[in-house]
């Protein structure tokens, strides 16, 4: 087998996707490495999501999304990116996980679970979906404490802690107490995150403001049982009977990973991993981000719709390096 191509790409997420294909359409071969399966971050939506952009902006390698509604679900993000991996052909290694890189003449050695791959270029687009923020308290490993949410059936009936502000967590909140759960949500600032959608802060509010969904600002959790949770607010410690605690406290990039190959980040709060704006080269020659990893722990910064473009930078960049050498 021959295990040498001119660029290795970390992650079969839309960007490690569009990558690959842009590097096809230049005569560049190319390996993607996934540790999951097929866009694993989008497999483990909820099951009944919908995309808050519209299919076009989704669109990569010149194969239409064609969706029954303006904005895709889930299911037809899955069955679209199926069809782009098909039509382009594309060489894709699932359930492969990449453990280190290592330098070599004109470019690297890419040590994986499996096996070894030499290449001229490596691409990093892993996303930090699979790493949830942890609330680092007692409790926390409980079957009964979930940092993904994935279908409304098992909470009915059910005492439900949502911990959170943002997006998810007011989705959450919403459609578990429509479904008949005793929602409680345990917010640490003093209000909701202003940013959420338009169409969902008002009625998460509202249901707060009413009483429908009992919310503890200025909170924290500190302790998980089998049965209560403990929670610190301003006006003392409370223990809550509980069924499930619903962790919606955002993501973070797999930092060991990128310091195991070797790709620094800044000091500031947001720990953005070192990269040129221009050609998403990071500190180590010939080795590029994409994605919404290069946000950092800036979550917010990147979506699929507005990292397209990583894809052709990166690539015009590599082909103006093999033109100059």
């Amino acid at each position: 087998m021959d295990n040498n191509y001119d660029i290795v790409i970390i992650g079969a997420g839309p960007t490690g996707i569009s990558c690959a294909i842009e590097a096809q359409k230049n005569g560049l071969t190319t390996l993607i490495i996934e540790k999951g399966m097929l866009t694993n971050s989008i497999y483990n939506f909820p099951t009944n999501m919908t995309f808050f952009s519209t299919s076009l902006k989704l669109e990569i390698g010149d194969v239409p999304f064609i969706s029954h509604y303006e904005k895709p679900t889930r299911m037809e993000a899955l069955e679209y990116y199926r069809r782009v991996i098909n039509s382009w052909d594309l060489n894709i290694n699932f359930r492969e996980e990449a453990i280190r890189i290592d330098d070599r003449d004109h470019g690297f050695t890419v040590k994986t679970s499996k096996s070894t791959y030499n290449c001229d270029y490596v691409i990093v687009a892993t996303g930090f979906y699979d790493n949830h923020r942890p609330l680092n308290v007692p409790g926390e490993d409980l079957a009964k404490v979930k940092h993904y949410y994935d279908d409304v059936h098992p909470y009915i009936q059910q005492k439900v802690v949502v911990v959170g502000a943002a997006n998810s967590a007011c989705d959450v909140a919403l459609e578990t107490w429509s479904k008949g759960a005793e929602v409680t949500m345990v917010v640490k600032g003093e209000e909701l995150n202003q940013r959420v959608k338009y169409w969902i802060l008002p009625n998460i509010e509202n249901r707060i403001k009413e009483g429908s969904i009992k919310a503890y600002f200025n909170s924290t959790v500190k302790e998980i049982t089998d049965t209560h949770v403990i929670i610190d607010t301003p006006e003392g410690t409370l223990s809550i009977e509980n069924d499930y605690v619903l962790a919606m406290t955002g993501y973070t990039p797999n930092y060991d990973l990128l310091a195991r190959f070797g790709i620094e980040w800044d000091t500031t709060d947001l720990k953005i991993p070192i990269h040129s704006e221009d050609t998403l080269e990071t500190n180590r020659k010939g080795m590029y981000i994409a994605g919404v990893l290069n946000g950092g722990l800036h979550t917010s910064r990147y979506f699929i719709e507005n990292t397209r473009e990583h894809g052709e930078k990166i690539i015009q960049n590599i082909l103006l390096k093999s033109s100059i050498t």
